[in-house]
C-alpha cells in the first residue's frame, strides 16, 4: 500500500532510532516528513501543510526537558487546527496539562508502541477531517454575512434564529433578555428587518441613558410652551417610530411613573405629548430588552407586573458567549478578516495557544469583548500570528501557584471527546450511524459516549 499524498504527517523527533521506527512502521500509510529541531520544523511548516504532527517535547539544545517543545507550541509555529500528538518520556502531569492547553490533542509515551500510536494518528486525522468539514460548513453559512448579519452556527444560536424568524412574522411585542454584550440590539434589528415593517423606521431608545427629568419628553414629545425652554413642539421617539419598530433597550431602568404612561400608550395605541390635549394614533411594534431579571424586579415592586406581561408576549434570550463555545473561533476569524480589510493589514492567523486561551476564557463582556480583543490584537501583533497576549488573554501555560486551579488531563480530554461527539452529530444531522462512522467508533460505543457526556439528540 502506498501512502496517501493528502495524509501528510510531520514527525518532530531528534532521536534517529525513533524517527526510523515511525518511518518504517507508518510510511506505507502516511507521507512522512521528519524534522529534528526547531529550525527544520519552521522550514517544513513553511513549505507544506500537515493535518497531524507528532512532537517530541525534548528537542535540541535541551533534549532532556520539554522547554523547546513547549516553546514551539507557545509561539504558535504549528498552525491552529493541526492535530498534535506528543511523543515523550516526560510523564509529569503539569507538563501534560500545559501542553493540552497549548493545543495538544493526545499523548503517546516512550518507548513507542506502534500499534497504539497508529490508533492515535488515525483518530487525529479523522478529527481533523471532521473539524475541517465543520469549519467549511460554518464559513459557508457566513458567505451571506451569517443570519442577516448575526453570527453563530452553534445549536443554541440556530434555535434562536428560528425563533427570531417566527417572531418577525407576527406583530406582537418582543422582550429580549441577555447579558451585556450579547447582541440584544442586533436581535431587535433582525426582528424589524424580517418583519412587514422593514421599510419603516427602527428607533432605538436607551431607557437607562436618559435623565429621569427628560425621559417623558424624549419618549412622548411635547407641545410648544409645555414647560420652560419648550420653544417649539417636538415629536417623541414613539411618534418617530410610527409605522415601524421602537426598541426600548434596558427597559428595566424605566422609572415607575413612566411605566404607567408606557402601559397606557401600549393599551390604547396612542401617545399624548406633554402639554397636549389630544391623543395621537400610533401603529408600531414594541421590542424591549433588558440585562436584568424582570421577574425578580416585578416581585420587588420595581417593575409593573401588567407592563411586564404586555411586553413579554414573545420572549427571546441572547445567550452568553461562554455557552456558545462552538462559535468563538469562527467569530474571531470573521472579526479578524473584517477588521484586517478595514485596516488594510496582511492576512493574520490565530495560534493554537490563542485558540486555547479563547476557549478557556469566560468572556464576561460576551461578543463585544471578543470583538474588542480582536481589535486590540490587530493593534499590537507583530508578524502574522496572533498569540494570547495580543488578545489581552493569559496563555494556557500555568504558573506553579496556579497549579491547583488547573483542570486534570482526564477532564481536558473529556471535554475534547464531548466536543468531537457534538461536532460529528452536527455534521451527520444527528444520524447515529453516520456520526459513529465519522468518529471511527461502533454504534454501541457512540451510545455509551452520549450517556457519559449527557448529550441528548
Amino acid at each position: 500500500m502506498h501512502a496517501e499524498p493528502s495524509r501528510k504527517l510531520l514527525v518532530i523527533e531528534d532521536e534517529p532510532s525513533v524517527a526510523r521506527q515511525l518511518q518504517w512502521g507508518l510510511g506505507d500509510k502516511y507521507a512522512i516528513t521528519v524534522a529534528t529541531d526547531a529550525e527544520q520544523v519552521s522550514l517544513a511548516l513553511a513549505t507544506s501543510t500537515f493535518p497531524v504532527v507528532t512532537l517530541d517535547l525534548g528537542l535540541p539544545p535541551f533534549p532532556n526537558n520539554p522547554t523547546v517543545g513547549l516553546r514551539l507550541l507557545e509561539e504558535g509555529l504549528i498552525p491552529a487546527g493541526t492535530k498534535i500528538i506528543v511523543i515523550t518520556g516526560n510523564a509529569e502531569e503539569e507538563t501534560a496539562v500545559r501542553a493540552v492547553r497549548l493545543g495538544v490533542s493526545d499523548f503517546c509515551p516512550k518507548p513507542v508502541d506502534l500499534g497504539d500510536l497508529e490508533v492515535l494518528i488515525a483518530r487525529a486525522f479523522r478529527m481533523h477531517e471532521i473539524e475541517a468539514a465543520g469549519e467549511r460548513q460554518q464559513l459557508a453559512s457566513y458567505k451571506n454575512d451569517g443570519f442577516h448579519g448575526m453570527l453563530g452556527t452553534s445549536a443554541i444560536m440556530q434555535t434562536l434564529f428560528a425563533k427570531i424568524s417566527r417572531a418577525a412574522a407576527t406583530d406582537f411585542s418582543v422582550l429580549i433578555s441577555g447579558e451585556t454584550g450579547t447582541g440584544k440590539e442586533m436581535i431587535a434589528q433582525t426582528v424589524h428587518r424580517l418583519s412587514g415593517r422593514r421599510e419603516k423606521p427602527f428607533i432605538v431608545v436607551n431607557c437607562g441613558a436618559i435623565p429621569e427629568q427628560l425621559i417623558e419628553s424624549e419618549l412622548f414629545g411635547h407641545e410648544k410652551g409645555a414647560f420652560t425652554g419648550a420653544h417649539c413642539s417636538r415629536k417623541g421617539k414613539f411618534e418617530e417610530a410610527h409605522g415601524g419598530t421602537i426598541f426600548l433597550d434596558e427597559i428595566g431602568e424605566l422609572p415607575l411613573a413612566m411605566q404607567v404612561k408606557l402601559l397606557r400608550t401600549l393599551q390604547e395605541a396612542t401617545v399624548e405629548r406633554i402639554g397636549g390635549r389630544r391623543p395621537i394614533p400610533l401603529s408600531l411594534r414594541i421590542v424591549a430588552a433588558t440585562n436584568a431579571d424582570l421577574e425578580q424586579a416585578v416581585a420587588a415592586g420595581r417593575f409593573r407586573r401588567d407592563l411586564y406581561y404586555r411586553l413579554n408576549v414573545i420572549p427571546l434570550t441572547a445567550p452568553p458567549l461562554r455557552v456558545r463555545q462552538d462559535d468563538i473561533a469562527i467569530m474571531a476569524r470573521h472579526f479578524i478578516e473584517q477588521e484586517s480589510k478595514a485596516l488594510r493589514l496582511a492576512r493574520l492567523t490565530l495560534s493554537s495557544a490563542a485558540l486555547a486561551a479563547m476557549n478557556g476564557h469566560l468572556w464576561p463582556g460576551n461578543v463585544r469583548e471578543l470583538k474588542n480583543a480582536v481589535r486590540r490584537a490587530l493593534a499590537t501583533v507583530t508578524g502574522t500570528v496572533i498569540r494570547p497576549a495580543d488578545l489581552g488573554l493569559r496563555g494556557p501555560e500555568t504558573s506553579e501557584g496556579d497549579a491547583q486551579g488547573i483542570d486534570s488531563l482526564a477532564e481536558t480530554r473529556g471535554r475534547a471527546e464531548a466536543e468531537a461527539v457534538r461536532q460529528a452529530l452536527t455534521l451527520s444531522g444527528n444520524n447515529i450511524t453516520q456520526a459513529a462512522r465519522l468518529l471511527s467508533v461502533s454504534r454501541p460505543t457512540l451510545h455509551d459516549l452520549l450517556k457519559k457526556h449527557k448529550i441528548t439528540l
